[in-house]
């Protein structure tokens, strides 16, 4: 089993959207990235933390490879736009690709390249190595599938 971590705005879009992918062992929302040891969700809204709403994905790599997974991920973002997705806003709102395994790069790096073709401007999705992962509150974990009419801006139904 591999992680990757992967941010792109409110993190319960990309947790239910990443959770429904065949080869998915796990997800977990949480706080990457930032300064502060352990910090609330109320922390980090205030964009003082240096977190990103993320989600940490555990996948079987004999299932689906970290490339499919990152199509899939880039497919649900606009890597252009700087501490933004959908309306919200904030640079915990950031998109992030935070690789656990120096090995990922080249394929994480493959896979922006192969993306840039599709736009206009630069992509500015951060990849960096996963420096701190928390997780968030237990409310937050699952969110979606507890509350079904609960807010995303993620199209769970594309494919």
């Amino acid at each position: 089993m591999k992680t990757i971590v992967v941010a792109g705005g409110c993190f319960w879009g990309v947790e239910a959207y990443i959770s429904r992918i065949n080869g998915i062992i796990e997800t977990v929302v949480g706080y990457a990235n930032g300064s502060k040891k352990d910090p609330t969700y109320n922390e980090v809204c205030t964009g003082s933390t240096g977190h990103a709403e993320a989600c940490l994905i555990s996948y079987d790599e004999n299932i689906i490879s970290l490339q499919k997974i990152l199509n899939k991920f880039w497919g649900i973002i606009d890597p252009t736009v700087s501490n933004r997705q959908g309306p919200d806003v904030g640079s915990q709102y950031r998109s992030g690709i935070y690789y656990t395994d120096k090995v990922d790069l080249d394929i994480i790096l493959k896979t922006k390249d192969e993306v840039q073709g599709k736009y206009n401007k630069p992509i500015v999705t951060e990849i960096q190595p996963l420096v701190c992962f928390y997780d968030a509150e237990d409310y937050h974990q699952k969110y979606l599938q507890k509350n079904p009419g609960g807010y995303c801006h993620i199209n769970l139904n594309d494919d």
